[in-house]
């Protein structure tokens, strides 16, 4: 396949048929300047979007009618083969709004009844990939190949779908699945989309066995790796602003880059999210997400819109160009380079991400740990420690594994309901499961003022909780019941009841090799963020983990983020901080850049290293080696800083 590129721009084009004059501004040297001022080395080109018209003569769709006698996407492309830059053709799969008017039962039904409204809708409509638009759409892809031989194709709108269409109906009773069995029309669905995934790839490899190929659905689905691997990269889209917020990209990062596979870190120009012409956010923050991308292992996407009369903004790539310029100087840093992790959250195996998996990555995140986002398939021996978050309930096939790991001295986090069955714990956490409690929310105690900045006393803990007897593990913290849950014949003040002054019983508890903590305490923390629920999780992981033997530390706020990677014999190190603020109701932004002074480092290696410096400045740091750890202080942090060690 075709190596990805560092600095891309997905150039959004979806352009209403009402209209005129589409591509009328178009000129090849506004396009060569702001490609050139953005630093901009790979581009993703509109063939048809998602009105359904195509930007080019073509016979398999129809050209947009206000597109008059011009090839808008061949006149882009040359000017990128001028230059170089790499260029992916955009098909979008999942809508034509076009071909909606014409054929509106090829639609997609996601309930029996379901009907379109045309009247109030202002929104595409999306089609049944089982209908007999699946050959008009594989004529297009094809034409596109034949015509423009594209270094890759990006099919938009892609995913497993219910559906309950005339076609699906008629093809689910032919293979003997009941249209009234929900799980049947699921798997009907999946056979769907497998066969239109297929489909697709044949359109593409009839003409070029190393095009890429991507699939967008907006997200890789964890423990989906046979939906994930039928593309040949990943586009992980994550619009901070546009409602995905700062700790969305990392959270998707940590997943993909456990897959072997290359994969794009796509953020935005805009204020808001896609579709906002004349929205732009700060310059330090669209630095920030660059930073952040290669920092987490990924080649670099801003998503733009062309205006609809086909001229580049001037002002949108002395933007683009601020990140990309610093990116273009540090690239070579991240290119073979593998990351480093301590730890390994396990997520959920339904695919989707949920709030135990949120709070996990943010305690983690926040703690400057290092650690990957796994599922049921990754291979867990390079892992110190794996975290089960809430209601991790492994598989037959799973149990074996995870207890071959503890076998061979690796060590388990379990919360909530986690590793539980029929019998209680599946392994040995030094206690034994005996249940939910009844009530909710309940109180937690530490054992020692030991992590917990207000000390020893009882703190709220809003999620389920569970009934635990310690059968030979050591108490960390205990559980302690309220009188009563709230009801209208027992409440008291404005939530909850105070906690019995009696009745403790264990809440969380430690061994050599596992701990548990007796609450969804992830969940608890992604929906609350109260600061006593992570105190408790860390309280419960130095137990398990010492600091001592953490790869890295770093004294930054939470706010700060740390990874490292090993490019050959050095080490990358990235520091990242921004503060960000709300705006408006609920768009998270950056815009300030504030310093953080004299930020102490320490590095687990195996030898002592010739030199710390930063990059791409060249800045030469003292250090100090000693036990297997050397120490530094990087005197200034300013958004993000690279320091290598080698």
């Amino acid at each position: 396949m075709h190596p990805l590129r560092y600095r891309q721009i997905h150039l959004d084009f979806h352009t209403s048929p009402a209209i005129d004059g589409v591509g009328a501004d178009f000129d090849p040297e506004n396009f060569r300047e702001a490609l050139v001022l953005g630093h901009v080395d790979s581009i993703t080109l509109f063939s048809k979007c998602h009105h359904g018209y195509a930007y080019h003569p073509t016979k398999a769709n129809v050209q947009h009618p206000g597109l008059h006698g011009f090839n808008l996407l061949g006149e882009q492309l040359k000017v990128c083969r001028e230059l170089g830059v790499n260029a992916p053709i955009y098909i979008s799969a999942g809508f034509d709004e076009k071909l909606v008017m014409e054929h509106p039962e090829w639609l997609n039904k996601p309930s029996p009844n379901h009907a379109p409204d045309f009247i109030h809708d202002s929104y595409y409509h999306l089609f049944c990939f089982n209908t007999p638009y699946l050959d008009i759409l594989a004529a297009q892809v094809e034409e596109v190949m034949q015509m423009f031989k594209p270094t890759g194709i990006f099919l938009d709108i892609c995913d497993v779908r219910t559906c309950y269409c005339h076609w699906c109906i008629k093809s689910m009773k032919k293979l003997g699945l009941d249209p009234n069995n929900p799980d049947e029309v699921r798997r009907h669905g999946e056979m769907v989309y497998d066969e239109f995934c297929r489909r697709m790839i044949e359109a593409v490899r009839k003409y070029d066995p190393d095009t890429n190929i991507f699939f967008n659905c907006g997200t890789i689905r964890r423990g989906r790796r046979d939906l994930a691997l039928r593309n040949t990269h990943y586009e992980l889209e994550s619009l901070p602003t546009g409602g995905w917020g700062y700790d969305h990209f990392p959270m998707s990062a940590a997943y993909a880059r456990t897959l072997g596979m290359d994969y794009l870190g796509q953020t935005g120009k805009f204020h808001t999210s896609w579709g906002e012409f004349g929205g732009f956010k700060h310059p330090n923050a669209l630095r920030y997400e660059a930073a952040l991308a290669l920092a987490f292992g990924a080649k670099c996407s801003v998503g733009d819109q062309l205006h609809s009369r086909g001229r580049m903004n001037i002002s949108t790539y002395k933007l683009i160009g601020n990140a990309y310029s610093y990116v273009e100087k540090v690239e070579g840093y991240y290119k073979g380079a593998k990351p480093v992790a301590d730890i390994a959250i396990l997520s959920g195996v339904s695919g989707s991400v949920s709030d135990s998996d949120t709070g996990a990555h943010r305690i983690l995140l926040e703690s400057k740990y290092l650690f990957d986002i796994v599922d049921g398939e990754a291979d867990f021996s390079g892992y110190r420690l794996l975290v089960l978050p809430d209601s991790v309930m492994p598989t037959a096939e799973l149990e074996a594994k995870l207890r071959s790991y503890l076998a061979s001295g690796g060590k388990i986090l379990a919360t909530g309901d986690a590793c539980t069955g029929g019998d209680g714990f599946i392994f040995d956490f030094g206690a034994k499961f005996e249940g939910k409690n009844d009530y909710s929310p309940t109180y937690m105690r530490p054992c020692s003022d030991e992590g917990f900045i207000n000390g020893v006393t009882e703190y709220v803990m809003y999620g389920p909780a569970y009934n635990i007897t310690v059968t030979g593990g050591k108490a960390i913290a205990e559980l302690i019941e309220p009188y009563f849950n709230r009801t209208p014949e027992h409440f008291c003040s404005h939530q909850h009841a105070p906690n019995r002054p009696n009745g403790a019983r264990v809440g969380a508890v430690v061994t050599e090799n596992t701990g548990y903590i007796a609450w969804k305490v992830f969940a608890d923390y992604a929906t609350k963020g109260e600061l006593h629920a992570k105190e408790l999780v860390l309280r419960v992981l130095r137990e398990l983990f010492p600091d001592s033997e953490r790869t890295v530390r770093a004294s930054l706020p939470d706010r700060g983020i740390v990874t490292l990677y090993r490019q050959g014999s050095r080490d990358v190190l990235n520091a990242l901080f921004a503060y960000t603020s709300v705006r408006g109701k609920g768009t998270e932004v950056i815009e300030g850049a504030v310093p953080i002074y004299d930020v102490e480092f320490e590095v687990k290696r195996n030898a002592a290293p010739a030199r710390v410096y930063t990059a791409p400045e060249g800045k030469e740091l003292k250090f100090e080696y000693s036990g297997g750890v050397v120490k530094f202080t990087l005197p200034k942090l300013l958004i993000s800083q690279i320091v290598i060690i080698e």
